[in-house]
C-alpha cells in the first residue's frame, strides 16, 4: 500500500507540472488541444471549446498538448502520409504539394494543399491505421501553421507557457511546507511525544504524553525547558510533571550527548502562525534549491555520483516515509517537487530550462531556429537524462 500511495504522489507531481503548462497556455491565449489526468487509453473524454479534457486509464500524471511547438518541415508531412499513400498512389501528388510548401516557408499555400489532401483522402478508402495517421497530421499541421502555434508566439508567451511547470512545483513545495510549518514549525512544546529507550528520562519513569510544567521549581515554557536541559552539566533536574490530571515530581539526570546534555524525549511542536510559516517555507526552499544546484554542480565535476537516484529509488523514499506517517510524507513528496522543478529548469532539451532558453535566443535573434538544430540539441540531452537515470537506477540497485 505504501508503494501505491508513493507512485500516486509521484503522479501527482507530474500532475500539477503539467497542469501549470495547460493553465498559463490558457491565460497567454496558446489555448492546448488536450489535457489528461493519467495517460491514454482514455477511460473518459470529453471536448470543450475545442479542448479534449480527459481520464487516462494509466494513473501516473498528466499530459497537456499544446498546438505547434515546432515550425513544421517536410518530414512532418511525409511521415504522416507516408502509409496513405502507399495504400493510395493518387494521394501522392496532393500530400508532395503540402511538402513543398512546407519547405518553402508558405504557410497559406501549404493550408490550401493540406484542404486539398483532406478532400482527397475522403474519396479513397484506407485502412483504419493509414486513415487515423492522415488524420493526425492533417490535425497537427494545421495546428502548428495556425495563430496559436506556440513557435509562432512572442517570447513572453512562450516563456510564460514553458516556465509555468516547474513554477507550479515550487508553489507546491510553498503551499506544503507552510502547510507542515503551521503545524510544526515552532518551537518544542512542553509535552513529550516519545521516549528514547535506555534514556535518562525513562530510566526516571517519564512516559509519553506527560507534560513538564516546572524545573527545579520554577515554571518553564518549552523553549525554557530546553535551556535547562542542555544547561544542567549532568547535575540531577527535578522535573514537574502533568500526567493524566495529576502532578507529579520526577528526577532525571541529564546524559552528556554529542550536541550537549539530554534526557532522551522527543518533545511535540508547536505550530507557526500562516504568515509566519509561510515566511519559513520560503526560507526552507531557498535553503534546499541552493543545496540541489551544488549537488548538480559537484555531479558535473565528477563528485557525488553516490547522491543520484533513479524513479526507483525515489519511490522507494517515499514509500518509506509514508510509513512513518503523513507529515513525514508531506515533507518528503515537498522536497521531490522542489527537485522536479529544478531539474526541468535545465538548460538541457527537451527540459522545459531548455526550450526557455532557446526561447530567449530565438526571441534575440528575431527568427527561429532550424528544426534541425532542436532535433541535435535534444538527442545530446535525452544522452545526459539517460546517463543520469542510469547512475541512479545503480546507486538504487546497490541500496536495494
Amino acid at each position: 500500500m505504501s508503494v501505491a500511495i508513493a507512485i500516486l504522489g509521484l503522479g501527482l507531481l507530474i500532475l500539477v507540472h503539467e497542469a501549470g503548462h495547460f493553465a498559463a497556455s490558457l491565460v497567454v491565449g496558446l489555448r492546448p488541444r488536450r489535457f489528461y489526468i493519467g495517460f491514454p487509453p482514455a477511460v473518459v473524454r470529453v471536448r470543450r471549446r475545442g479542448i479534449e479534457y480527459g481520464i487516462g486509464a494509466i494513473p501516473l500524471g498528466g499530459f497537456v498538448s499544446i498546438p505547434g511547438m515546432h515550425r513544421p518541415i517536410p518530414h512532418d508531412a511525409e511521415r504522416r502520409f507516408a502509409r496513405a499513400v502507399e495504400e493510395a498512389p493518387a494521394l501522392a501528388g496532393p500530400a508532395e504539394r503540402v511538402a513543398r510548401a512546407l519547405a518553402g516557408d508558405e504557410p497559406e499555400r501549404a493550408l490550401a494543399a493540406l484542404d486539398e489532401l483532406e478532400q482527397a483522402l475522403a474519396e479513397r478508402r484506407l485502412s483504419p491505421a493509414a486513415a487515423a495517421a492522415a488524420a493526425k497530421g492533417l490535425t497537427e499541421l494545421r495546428d502548428a501553421l495556425g495563430p496559436q502555434a506556440y513557435w509562432k508566439a512572442p517570447t513572453w508567451k512562450r516563456l510564460v507557457a514553458i516556465a509555468a511547470g516547474p513554477a507550479a512545483n515550487i508553489v507546491l513545495t510553498l503551499a506544503v511546507l507552510t502547510l507542515l510549518f503551521t503545524r510544526v514549525g515552532g518551537d518544542p512544546s512542553q509535552t513529550i511525544a516519545s521516549v528514547t529507550a535506555g534514556s535518562p528520562a525513562e530510566r526516571a519513569g517519564l512516559r509519553a504524553g506527560d507534560r513538564v510544567v516546572a524545573v527545579d521549581g520554577q515554571p518553564v515554557s518549552g523553549r525554557e525547558l530546553g535551556e535547562r536541559i542542555l544547561a544542567s552539566g549532568g547535575r540531577p533536574l527535578e522535573l514537574t510533571v502533568l500526567r493524566e490530571g495529576r502532578e507529579l515530581t520526577v528526577t532525571v539526570t541529564p546524559a552528556r550527548t554529542e550536541g550537549g546534555y539530554r534526557i532522551g524525549i522527543v518533545r511535540e511542536a508547536l505550530g507557526l502562525p500562516p504568515p509566519a510559516a509561510a515566511g519559513r517555507a520560503v526560507e526552507v526552499t531557498g535553503i534546499v534549491s541552493k543545496e540541489i544546484v551544488l549537488s548538480l554542480g559537484r555531479l558535473a565535476g565528477g563528485q557525488g555520483r553516490e547522491d543520484v537516484a533513479s524513479p526507483i529509488g525515489i519511490t522507494q523514499i517515499s514509500s518509506d516515509a509514508v510509513e512513518e506517517g503523513v507529515e513525514s510524507y508531506l515533507w518528503v513528496l515537498a522536497l521531490i517537487s522542489l527537485s522536479l522543478a529544478l531539474l526541468n529548469l535545465l538548460p538541457l532539451l527537451p527540459l522545459d530550462g531548455g526550450h526557455i532558453l532557446f526561447t530567449l535566443i530565438e526571441g534575440a535573434r528575431g527568427r527561429v531556429l532550424r528544426r534541425e538544430v532542436y532535433e541535435r540539441v535534444s538527442a545530446i540531452g535525452i544522452a545526459l537524462v539517460l546517463v543520469l537515470f542510469v547512475v541512479g537506477l545503480s546507486n538504487d540497485i546497490g541500496r536495494l
